[in-house]
């Protein structure tokens, strides 16, 4: 066997995703997720113009050989661009392998691990009074975790609230919109929320919070330890990863969990913030961190430092990269929690998919293969349009991390 083809598929079915379809001499087919969300063009065009050419005539069995013929036979390595192609690429092999092998992919993978997947949903609400009947409607929907995204006083706009409950998508405009952020507003109201959530909803739901990168590591402990009390399954993105040493100032002040990741590429991207035990669970993606091979390594030396996976689900991953995610996350033993933002009735339509939610879990397809598809001819009819994301700035008018 033989790949013969690899076409880019770039659409926008409410927000912009980038697929690679890969074919083969002997009609079997797979599909990669390569959307970067706010950079889509860039992966299409890296794939469109640097890789696809080297797959023509490539075995596609050779799933370890390709990627490692991608990632150390380019010069120039790692990078969000990159290895999402890379990943796309991983994704599509896998794919056509269950398909030859007439299994899913989890088997693959060495079999099951659990029964179901744990998600968690996203309860955002301008207001308090608001944010606890959108955490009651997804318990009501059998969630058993929920992200909890609130207003901040005397902010207009905050990270994590959008206009539609179940869709929420922050890149909303050509050009980034920008928005305004004071921390210690952020720091007084966030403790009083979760007391709320936690007196109404008692111990058993789990419960998340994201600061997206906003504070510094001193900042993020004193939230910490306001947060202990309440119980927090984690806190997410606390401060900007790039200075990993800086996790070891908010260890020494709070036991809260402390979940990073989603913007990682590689192993060595979270390396240190693994072995020196400096947090709880990874967000690493199948898309954003090299396909499932490369990921399945993450999790792996994760696994030796008690740390657990809690990948990174959010509306910019199409359905094929979830698809991927419930596989992986169904078979590796230190999994921990899989974010999950329903898409769009039209993205379902493009992306026909058999995973499926019940009572809190999804469940991987069982079908050969990933389970899922890209209807190319559905996908023409929703063109790219260009959606950035916001940009933040202090209310002295500095830029400030988004």
């Amino acid at each position: 066997m033989r790949i013969t083809d690899a076409r880019v598929v770039v659409t926008c079915p409410g927000r912009n995703f980038v697929t690679l379809k890969i074919v083969t001499d002997e009609g079997v087919t797979g599909v990669g997720d390569a959307t970067l969300n706010g950079r889509e063009l860039a992966v299409a065009s890296y794939l469109t113009e640097h890789v696809v050419p080297l797959l023509i005539g490539r075995d596609p069995a050779r799933i370890e050989d390709t990627w490692q013929y991608l990632y150390r036979g380019a010069y120039w390595r790692r990078g969000p661009v990159t290895m999402s192609a890379i990943a796309a690429v991983d994704t599509a092999l896998w794919d056509i392998k269950g398909k030859v092998a007439g299994l899913p992919v989890y088997q693959l993978l060495g079999g099951r691990s659990r029964d179901g997947v744990t998600v968690y949903g996203h309860a955002n609400a301008a207001t308090v009074e608001e944010v606890l009947a959108e955490v009651a409607r997804y318990a009501d929907l059998g969630y058993r975790a929920v992200r909890v995204q609130v207003g901040v006083p005397g902010l207009a706009a905050t990270y994590g609230v959008g206009r539609d409950r179940l869709f929420y998508e922050p890149a909303d405009a050509a050009v980034p919109t920008e928005t305004v952020w004071n921390t210690e507003r952020y720091l007084h109201h966030v403790p009083s929320v979760f007391a709320r959530v936690r007196s109404e909803f008692g111990p058993e739901l789990k419960l998340l919070h994201d600061v997206h990168h906003r504070l510094t590591p001193i900042e993020a402990a004193r939230l910490g330890k306001a947060l202990e009390p309440y119980a927090l399954t984690w806190l997410e993105d606390p401060v900007p990863a790039e200075l990993q040493e800086g996790f070891r100032l908010i260890r020494q002040h709070t036991t809260t969990p402390i979940a990073v990741g989603e913007v990682f590429n590689t192993v060595w991207d979270c390396q240190q913030l693994i072995t020196e035990q400096l947090i709880d669970y990874v967000r690493t993606t199948v898309v954003h961190a090299g396909g499932i091979t490369h990921l399945r390594r993450i999790f792996d030396l994760a696994h030796l430092y008690h740390v657990r996976s809690g990948s990174h689900g959010a509306t910019d991953l199409s359905p094929v990269c979830m698809a991927a995610a419930l596989h992986v996350d169904v078979s590796i033993p230190n999994f921990g929690l899989q974010e999950y933002m329903r898409h769009t009735p039209e993205t379902d339509q493009v992306f026909p998919h058999s995973y499926r939610f019940a009572d809190g879990l999804l469940h991987p397809s069982e079908e050969p293969g990933l389970g899922v598809d890209v209807d190319e001819e559905l996908a023409a009819r929703y063109p790219y349009r260009p959606a950035a994301l916001p940009v933040n700035r202090l209310e002295d008018g500095s830029m400030h991390h988004w």
